[in-house]
């Protein structure tokens, strides 16, 4: 088994992420295939955040986090409900995917996603930062998938 593998059949890596998953937009989440999850992951923990918007909004701006995904998933598909996984809170004050919406100029945005060797049983209040202080220690794999998205 390999590297842990996140990809998108809606856009590569590097590529533009359709506009109808921007905020403003239909504000759903695009698809996503998961690969090589390592053997020994209890669960998967996604981020996606915008260090784009650092310079406009004073932060990295979190889209979306989801924690305690099945390992087996494979795909998460798009406009993803989950009743497996929870959803926390992003950085429009929602739970759940909250699109692209850069106020300035084309961003880049992440997909990170984690295997943890264990479950992190956070509430829906939780929000990136309880989730990385909750991951602390358990990662067994990491990957990336990057996007951009136009203002």
């Amino acid at each position: 088994m390999g590297e842990l593998i996140l990809t998108s059949p809606a856009f590569d890596d590097g590529e533009r992420i359709p506009e109808d998953h921007g905020y403003s937009a239909a504000n759903t989440n695009p698809p996503l295939d998961i690969e090589n999850v390592p053997s020994d992951a209890s669960s998967l923990l996604l981020i996606v955040d915008d260090p784009d918007a650092e310079e406009p909004a004073g932060t990295v701006w979190d889209h979306w986090v989801v924690w305690d995904i099945p390992p087996d998933i494979g795909q998460v598909p798009e406009g993803w409900d989950p009743d497996e996984a929870t959803e926390g809170q992003n950085d429009f004050g929602e739970v759940g995917w909250g699109g692209p919406n850069p106020p300035d100029r084309e961003h880049t945005y992440r997909f990170l996603l984690y295997a943890l060797d264990t479950t992190l049983d956070l509430s829906p209040a939780a929000d990136k930062d309880d989730a990385y202080d909750a991951a602390s220690g358990h990662v067994v794999g990491k990957a990336e998938l990057h996007g951009t998205y136009p203002a």
